[in-house]
């Protein structure tokens, strides 16, 4: 056998390029070379998800997927690629070559974080390698700390809003965030506050307070029945010390991968804790919504005036009435509601809740673009538009809320 020590202190592989044949991307070697020096590999599109797998990927911090027009034939593969390197906390930067715009989209939609044309441009990859590097550094700096819950302490029974948008884009989810926040930040003795994300399919919370989707969701929603305070704390992310959040899974779900007895069991949680408890509904009925329904205080459902609405609140009503359930618990809220000269506006909302023979209990004024914005920033309003008209009325509304709900406890 040979007294040779073996070679333990080889620099690690930081990077891999994974393509059908490396040597058909030249330059590519070439840049590689020059921004990684031998810290870099190369791949098959077979071999990389294996490679992954293996402890030499454990350095890894990203993959160039480098494609040309025949490898459009295989995107499944490819996206199976970007996934798995998702998963693993993996950057992606996507190189192609004569790839129609279709695949293309396709590819980022996927998962690729950056794009860049073949042939390279002179000094390019280095480029999107030191941004690559930035927005991780970016993301673990925003990793938010685990909430600790104490097993023992004492039942809060705190107030559960549920909030139902009747139809897409009539601010349920700017309506829900919003007042959590608004509802966590009043001043002296300021309430703890837990957001619950319940559209587990297409939920933004996360997105509007710009918070990661951790894995722990995923594990909790579907093993409820082992659940105690510190897995459901491990669970939750912080919002500037103040806002806990449980966001929707990182990954789809099918709404009926939880039962009625899971929401239950993740509401009691979050009640137990905190003294208010605002949920975000699919616009769906499912197996659990009269859970929520059951529990909610208050359950405000989002409209506004154009037809759609109109005919999905008669039809959430139908619906209700012929389960006997209480459909009197729903508290309308007209979004983008018309301005106090519109005479016009007003009466048309008016006949829109006589037609329905409902109340609409809250007018929230539009907010603008202020509201995109603010919710593409992930920013509360009152951090990124404190003086816009919205937010102002769901400080309003979180003020009335605390107030009505201290003046209870007080009565009792």
């Amino acid at each position: 056998m040979s007294s040779e020590p073996l070679q333990t202190d080889q620099s690690p592989i930081l990077a891999c390029t994974i393509c059908r044949d490396v040597q058909n991307f030249e330059l590519l070697i070439v840049d590689m070379e020059d921004a990684l020096g031998e810290q870099w590999g190369d791949l098959s599109f077979e071999d990389a998800i294996p490679f992954m797998e293996q402890p030499d990927a454990a350095h890894l911090e990203f993959i160039v997927l480098a494609i040309d027009d025949m490898d459009e034939d295989a995107l499944d593969d490819l996206s199976e690629i970007i996934t798995e390197a998702r998963n693993r906390k993996i950057r992606t930067l996507l190189i192609a070559e004569d790839v129609t715009p279709a695949s293309l989209h396709h590819l980022l939609r996927q998962g690729a974080d950056e794009f860049i044309p073949y042939p390279l441009p002179p000094g390019e990859l280095q480029t999107a390698i030191e941004k690559l590097r930035a927005v991780s550094q970016l993301s673990e700096a925003k990793q938010t700390p685990h909430v600790t819950l104490s097993a023992n302490q004492e039942s809060r029974e705190g107030v559960l809003i549920a909030v139902h948008g009747l139809a897409g884009g009539t601010g349920a989810t700017t309506l829900a965030t919003n007042l959590g926040w608004e509802l966590a930040s009043i001043k002296n003795n300021a309430p703890s506050v837990c957001l619950i994300d319940l559209d587990l399919q297409f939920g933004t919370m996360s997105t509007y307070l710009d918070l990661p989707r951790p894995d722990s969701v995923f594990e909790l929603i579907t093993d409820t029945e082992s659940m105690d305070s510190d897995s459901f704390g491990q669970a939750l992310q912080t919002y500037e010390d103040t806002l806990h959040v449980l966001t929707a899974p990182a990954d789809i779900i099918p709404l009926d991968l939880v039962g009625p007895a899971d929401i239950e069991r993740v509401l009691e949680m979050a009640r137990k804790h905190y003294d208010y408890v605002i949920v975000d509904m699919p616009s769906t009925l499912v197996q659990w919504s009269e859970v929520v329904l059951q529990a909610a205080h208050i359950y405000f459902a989002t409209m506004e005036i154009d037809m759609r609405s109109a005919q999905n609140a008669m039809r959430l009503k139908r619906a209700l009435q012929a389960e006997d359930l209480p459909f009197e618990k729903l508290r309308y809220v007209m979004n983008r509601a018309p301005k106090f000269t519109d005479l016009a506006g007003k009466s048309r909302v008016k006949r829109l809740a006589e037609s329905l023979s409902i109340s609409i209990d809250l007018h929230l004024p539009d907010g603008g673009k202020q509201i995109v914005q603010a919710s593409d920033h992930g920013q509360p309003l009152a951090v990124s538009a404190a003086k816009n008209p919205l937010r102002k009325e769901i400080a309003k509304l979180a003020a009335s809320l605390h107030a009505l709900d201290q003046s209870d406890e007080k009565a009792a």
